[in-house]
């Protein structure tokens, strides 16, 4: 099968066709891709994608790609496909992680965990080499940098801190996680690449190695950099946006409706960076796996979510619920471990010390590594799938799927109940 014009299998070093390009070579409607023994559904061309529409995704490092079926809508009939009633499957095939067929919420979770089990090489080797790369940094950085905690442990017997004491306590602590969140922000856009590549393959029951895994998203690393800073440009512009607002109306007001506007203008805020979020949320996999610009990325995740943002928003929800609540039980023992080797009372989370000594820093740094280890492929799994899933309600991507993975006869539609939506 080839690859559809106006992209290549990431990490390849085929160029982009041109748009004049792919005008003079489109085929008729009914033409099936080259090479592919199948028919190709009527009203596509496989040279010819809808004017600016995105142009299709590929496994990486396979060179048929499965760019087939981007850009293109199923003829429209009584019911449509995938879901709604008047279609449903016979039968689905499951060459990898997740059957080829639109995914309930437990098959997405099962399928970022599944990933995780029967590829753990490559999973646990790009995960654990990233976390303990952040953290290193990030603790030698605050270990000689930022290692004096006095003024911010001075805080805890004072009751009335003057503003200066206050600035002084958390201007420290504010430059320690500035660094620590930096790290982060890098670690976690190193492993979204990666781990958004081995579950492109594990889909069709493909391994992958970490070099493949690199190579495949190396080309696109600088851009995905790009599009999470800007994504969190977009979400703290929209609070800040917010808080002004209320902050204008309340001072406009004045009297006790002052607070209130405030108030509501954050939550308004909130309102909007959550929507915001969850339109964007399928842009890093977009960018990764469709060779998208940044803001072609922004556009494809907000066209793929229109029309199932509740239920795309549950989902993170319910995942992100799930890292929180993972990360609290594998970072509890090591806070505490860390306190008391500190100096700390071991409180329940743990004291700060007045000194953040090496002890107490590497014993905070095994933990977030442990806690990075676990919860980013996770995370990066849950994503991708969404990503895949959306694709496959909306565009039949599975029949692409099914013909990479070699099981083109398992995966079929019949006139019938609808497919659930869950």
């Amino acid at each position: 099968m080839n690859d559809a014009p106006g992209w290549a299998s990431p990490g390849s070093s085929e160029p982009e066709q041109p748009q004049g390009d792919r005008d003079r070579d489109a085929s008729a409607p009914d033409a099936a891709p080259e090479g592919s023994g199948a028919p190709t559904p009527s009203g596509w061309s496989p040279q010819q994608p809808p004017p600016g529409g995105p142009t299709g995704w590929s496994a990486p490092g396979d060179q048929g790609g499965w760019g087939g079926q981007q850009g293109w809508s199923p003829p429209a009939a009584p019911g449509g496909w995938h879901g709604h009633s008047g279609w449903h499957y016979a039968h689905a095939a499951k060459p990898g992680v997740i059957p080829l067929r639109p995914l309930g919420v437990g098959e997405i979770l099962d399928g970022a965990v599944s990933t995780m089990r029967a590829h753990w090489r490559p999973v646990l080797g790009i995960a654990l080499g990233i976390a303990v790369l952040t953290e290193l940094v990030a603790t030698v950085v605050t270990g000689v940098w930022f290692n004096d905690m006095s003024s911010l442990a001075a805080l805890q017997d004072n009751q009335n801190p003057t503003m200066d004491e206050l600035a002084d306590a958390f201007g420290t602590t504010a430059a320690s996680e500035g660094v620590r969140l930096f790290m982060v922000m890098i670690g976690t856009v190193l492993a979204t690449a990666m781990l958004t590549m081995v579950v492109s393959r594990a889909v069709l029951g493909r391994s992958v190695s970490v070099a493949e895994a690199w190579e495949d998203a190396r080309p696109r690393l600088l851009r995905l950099l790009a599009l999470t800073v800007l994504v969190a440009l977009i979400v703290l512009g929209a609070l800040a946006v917010g808080i002004v607002l209320g902050a204008l109306l309340g001072a406009a007001a004045g009297g006790p409706a002052a607070g209130l506007f405030v108030v509501l203008g954050t939550l308004g805020g909130l309102v909007v960076v959550v929507w915001l979020w969850v339109l964007f949320s399928l842009s890093a996999p977009a960018l990764m796996l469709e060779r998208a610009t940044v803001t072609g990325a922004l556009r494809r995740s907000a066209k793929l979510v229109r029309g199932s943002w509740w239920r795309i928003c549950g989902i993170q929800l319910l995942a992100a619920l799930l890292v929180m609540v993972l990360s609290f039980i594998i970072s509890l023992p090591a806070s505490l471990a860390a306190s008391a080797v500190g100096g700390g009372s071991g409180g329940l989370l743990g004291d700060v010390p007045e000194t953040l000594t090496w002890p107490y820093l590497i014993i905070l740094a095994i933990g977030a590594v442990v806690t990075a280890t676990v919860t980013l492929p996770f995370s990066a799994g849950v994503t991708a799938l969404l990503y895949i899933d959306a694709r496959i309600r909306r565009e039949a991507l599975d029949l692409e799927l099914a013909r990479a993975a070699g099981t083109t006869g398992d995966t079929t539609r019949q006139p019938g109940p609808a497919a659930s939506e869950s």
